[in-house]
């Protein structure tokens, strides 16, 4: 049989009718989104060779592959369909490896669902988590195979290290080990760990944002030193396709915003040719996309002040554009203060994308807040190479952004956090306001397209407790909460028909579900702020100007 067998967490092996943000339908609560709806919005299951492996896979699933086979035989490596484990796992099987991104349901965008709707801790992302760890562990039963977990969501291991047990992990591993996957994959299999290669223990984050290290012979880690991450010539290109046509682009960030774990990372990036070379291992599959995955796209080979590098950015996109059998592509992740000040760059990548009025450039945007004064605190680099002041508020800067975004078929999901450190009654109707304005501006004849997700930043301490659904939206709070969802509502109405794929009827299911669900939960929402004594007509109406269209920068400015 097979000596490893990797298996993907089952909620980032579905393409959630390829409808944008569906891709977080999991993090609902299970018992506000009944089984029948949460099933058919995911679409069909994930398809399958014929002997039970994953025909497209995670990407983090597969650079742990190619790892693998750097050193292993293409027999002795497969990525198991969770249905299919007993064709992989039998008396000679040495380790299971799980990747994972939500296991147990606290992630951000869980907890703020949770924040909303209280009850018990189970959103679809864990009851699928514990329906798929009941199969591993009944396909491991009398065998001497180790199951190791691993992914960005073992971080939820370190705060919640009860759960542990009743998943019987040999180990649980936190960092990057594109380079080291063959020796660690050995090394658990014979449990012999060399602990000059790994820390019996983990690393976590103290109420200053400081690195701290706890000592845990359950859990491996790679160290805190830049030595714990892997150079870019020691990370193996995929061989095998991706969900969704995914690839990556650069690791790191470097923005330096103090919430955020990704911006303590080494900054590395993937050549046009290297990227080139995956995107080609999906086009063979059949994916006409390439999703190109980063943590911040336009700090690609920036420059000083992080202005973007034009030369560097038109060089990748143009390169992946030029794979026979890309029709288009879009990155994953990127600020706004790149379309803000650099219009002619956003038309021009617009161009090399082929965006277009059926072929919109979705990217993730943290703007966090509406507040300056949260802005220079929290995220000071965020807005570079524009400043605040000199540059206009970062409300401004927001709006410029969206509005040059929009003329050229860019459509950003913002996250917007609630619960930062230091937060006044001024800062969120600083953020409401910015809502607002956004979704009553027009850039020309076209209304602004964006959508925006509130998120509650939950400290680690009340996440340990528990106590997680009572009182932990304030008034304030929950206004922005609802100026969110007002805007949302609103895009699914507009866009829920005409973004949705697959038949006539898959359309018209999707497109029906996602209009009336955006009104619904609007109207939750506006029943717990009226509860809690929101002024509603007053969130309404904040910072919107009488005729309701905003047209121009200094017409927002005066609203």
């Amino acid at each position: 049989m097979t000596r490893f067998v990797l298996v993907s967490d089952t909620t980032l092996s579905y393409e959630y009718r390829n409808f944008p943000l569906l891709d977080f339908l999991p993090s609902a609560p299970s018992r506000a989104v009944p089984a029948s709806i949460y099933k058919f919005l995911k679409g069909p299951a994930p398809p399958v060779k014929p002997n039970g492996e994953l025909l497209y896979a995670p990407y983090s699933i597969r650079k742990l592959e190619a790892a693998l086979l750097t050193r292993f035989d293409r027999k002795d490596v497969a990525v198991a369909h969770d249905d299919y484990l007993s064709n992989f796992i039998d008396e000679k099987t040495e380790v299971i490896g799980i990747s994972t991104m939500d296991p147990l349901g606290v992630g951000p965008t869980t907890m703020s669902y949770y924040a909303l709707m209280g009850g018990k801790m189970m959103a679809w992302v864990r009851k699928d988590w514990d329906a798929l760890m009941e199969k591993v562990n009944r396909a491991r039963k009398g065998k001497k195979a180790k199951l190791i977990v691993g992914g960005p969501g073992v971080w939820e291991f370190t705060i919640l290290r009860d759960e542990i047990d009743k998943y019987n992990f040999d180990y649980i591993f936190q960092g990057e080990a594109d380079d080291i996957a063959p020796v660690l994959f050995e090394q658990v299999a014979t449990d012999s760990i060399d602990k000059s290669l790994f820390y019996r223990g983990y690393m976590s984050y103290d109420d200053h944002f400081r690195k701290v290290i706890k000592q845990d012979d359950k859990f491996l880690a790679r160290g805190i030193s830049i030595t714990a991450y892997p150079k870019l010539d020691q990370i193996p290109l995929i061989q095998e396709p991706s969900v969704k046509g995914m690839v990556e682009v650069m690791r790191g960030c470097g923005v330096g915003c103090d919430f955020c774990e990704v911006t303590l990372r080494p900054l590395r990036y993937y050549e046009p040719e290297d990227v080139v070379k995956e995107v080609s291992v999906n086009v063979r599959a059949g994916h006409p996309n390439a999703w190109l995955h980063s943590d911040e796209i336009f700090a690609y080979k920036h420059g000083n002040m992080y202005e973007p590098n034009e030369e560097a950015l038109t060089d990748l996109f143009s390169a992946v554009m030029g794979v026979p059998g890309i029709h288009y592509s879009n990155p994953t992740h990127g600020r706004i203060s790149i379309p803000a000040g650099y219009p002619e760059l956003i038309e021009k990548f617009s161009k090399i994308l082929k965006a277009g009025p059926k072929n919109w450039i979705g990217v993730q945007t943290g703007v966090e807040t509406g507040s300056d004064s949260l802005a220079r605190k929290h995220m000071p680099n965020k807005t570079l190479p524009l400043k605040i002041g000199p540059d206009g508020s970062w409300s401004d800067i927001v709006w410029q952004g969206v509005y040059n975004e929009t003329m050229y078929y860019w459509r950003p999901a913002f996250t917007i956090q609630v619960g930062q450190e230091g937060e006044t009654e001024e800062d969120y109707w600083d953020t409401i306001g910015m809502i607002n304005r956004l979704s009553y501006s027009y850039s020309g004849n076209r209304p602004f397209e964006f959508t925006v997700t509130p998120l509650l930043n939950v400290p680690l301490g009340r996440i340990k407790s528990r106590n997680l659904n009572k009182g932990m939206l304030t008034k304030d709070q929950l206004a922005v909460y609802y100026a969110s969802y007002r805007h949302l509502a609103k895009m699914a109405v507009r866009d829920g028909f005409g973004n949705t794929e697959g038949s006539f009827f898959a359309r018209a299911g999707t497109g029906s579900i996602i209009s009336i669900g955006g009104l619904l939960m609007l109207k939750y929402v506006e029943k717990l702020a009226r509860k809690a004594g929101v002024d509603i007509e007053k969130v309404k109406r904040y910072s919107v100007p009488a005729s309701k269209e905003i047209r121009s920068l200094s017409q927002a400015i005066r609203a």
